[in-house]
């Protein structure tokens, strides 16, 4: 029927809509809450002595009327405090902006860096976007799980270690690269990573930055520009100037 029909009306096979399926990538972390025993809305929540005077600091940067755009600051105080951030952390949050519960809801399951269950001591970030995939972050990635014995989205039985595979994390220029916690190491090679990740079940910390010898995004083969001193005020400025 539908065959017949182009041969008087054309229109209808040029307006007609092909549908496809592709595969979809499903993330590591939790945008909707499930009860666990472990983040519940029974479990006790509350900022210690420390972290309030940096509460009443932070909410005085923020004029009457707009203490809500502490929000963020808030919940990654609370993260901090306790390691992940569950629920009661967040009723917290919004009992302190006088703000829904969803409203502190929208925003913690909105952005990627705040972790809505129990995460290790390390939490291991493996950029796996296009400039980091071309430099071999597949490899790294490899190197991550089978030194700690996890895949993607898990935790090692002593609660020390997290892989998640992130997208860009703004290294791009010193690819391939990884996040654990506040730091980024750059420049990878399997080998670095091993021995990132050997320093940290140590109990070392492993120095930040690149691992090539770059001080920190200079070309690889030094410098091309800037490599003398500067010269004087004036100078190339013509005479009658």
């Amino acid at each position: 029927m539908l065959s017949r029909s182009k041969l008087f009306f054309p229109s209808i096979a040029l307006n007609i809509r092909c549908f496809s399926k592709s595969a979809t990538n499903m993330s590591d972390n939790l945008f909707v809450h499930r009860d666990t025993p472990e983040d519940n809305q029974n479990m006790p929540f509350e900022f210690n002595e420390e972290n309030k005077r940096r509460i009443k600091a932070i909410l005085n940067i923020y004029p009457e009327g707009h203490k809500r755009g502490a929000m963020i600051p808030l919940l990654d105080l609370a993260q901090r405090q306790h390691g992940w951030l569950p629920i009661s952390a967040m009723h917290k949050v919004a009992e302190i902006l006088g703000l829904p519960n969803m409203r502190v809801y929208e925003v913690a399951t909105f952005y990627t860096m705040f972790l809505r269950k129990p995460t290790g001591t390390y939490h291991i970030q493996v950029c796996t976007t296009t400039p980091c995939w071309l430099r071999g972050s597949d490899e790294i990635l490899d190197a991550c799980k089978r030194k700690l014995g996890i895949n993607v989205g898990e935790t090692t039985k002593d609660m020390k270690f997290t892989i998640s595979e992130v997208e860009c994390l703004g290294a791009c220029v010193n690819a391939p690269m990884i996040a654990v916690n506040d730091d980024y190491y750059e420049d990878l090679t399997v080998k670095d990573t091993e021995e990132i990740l050997d320093d940290l079940k140590n109990g070392k910390q492993p120095k930040a930055g690149p691992r090539s010898g770059r001080y920190a995004s200079e070309p690889a083969g030094g410098l091309t520009t800037l490599t003398s001193e500067p010269t004087g005020p004036g100078f190339g400025v013509q005479s009658g100037l």
